[in-house]
């Protein structure tokens, strides 16, 4: 049975995508700081308690699937504050830093040992990461920390590539998630079956892709 990791699974598009995954026949463990009810009656491997912004409590949590053989790992965990130029907070923004930037990258340098061949890691980014795109200003911490998880997975697409691993960088859409109060314009279960989809279409030839969970290319 092929396996998948995926981080903040307890709600929104982490929780949708260890259905979809468990739905497609994957034993999925799911990492998230809480466990919530909905996780539970999934049927996924639960690892809890998992602190994204402290790089001891990463490599702590990540112990625990030791021994497993990797087909798929999406860090999905994610957090956005709001910050505009006359209110920001330097704390906040290096919480962000650490959480959407360090820690996917912390747990892909972490589990790399344990991938299978031809596995495959997905990093749920954001497209207000990019430089192009950006049209409004505001929101330092979430732009400059997707930004750096962007060229994050740039490095890792070329550095995991002689091992056979390829990275998709995706960006879900505009997702009715707790996140954005539940606005948006698509609900998670679409966001998370786009980006089985993207997963399912990745390979060492496209890696390192900056993609829109509808299939989009994105620009830097």
């Amino acid at each position: 049975m092929p396996s998948a990791v995926i981080t903040g699974a307890n709600r929104g598009i982490g929780l949708e995508l260890v259905k979809q995954y468990i739905a497609n026949g994957f034993q999925v463990y799911g990492l998230c700081r809480k466990n919530s009810d909905a996780l539970k009656q999934t049927g996924a491997i639960v690892i809890e308690n998992m602190d994204l912004s402290s790089a001891d409590a990463i490599q702590n949590s990540l112990k625990k699937l030791k021994g497993v053989g990797i087909d798929i790992l999406i860090n999905n965990a994610g957090v956005l504050a709001d910050e505009s130029l006359q209110s920001m907070s330097a704390s906040s923004i290096e919480y962000q830093f650490k959480v959407n930037s360090l820690a996917p990258l912390l747990v892909t340098q972490t589990l790399k040992e344990q991938f299978n061949p031809g596995a495959k890691v997905g990093l749920i980014t954001s497209r207000m990461g990019s430089m192009a795109d950006n049209s409004s200003g505001g929101r330092y911490g979430y732009r400059m920390s997707k930004a750096a998880l962007n060229i994050a997975g740039v490095s890792l697409a070329h550095d995991l590539k002689p091992l056979g691993t390829a990275v998709a960088i995706l960006h879900p859409g505009y997702v009715q998630t707790d996140m954005v109060n539940h606005n948006g314009d698509i609900s998670a279960a679409e966001a998370a079956k786009r980006l089985v989809n993207r997963m399912n279409e990745l390979n060492l030839t496209n890696t390192g892709t900056f993609w829109h969970s509808n299939g989009e290319i994105l620009p830097w």
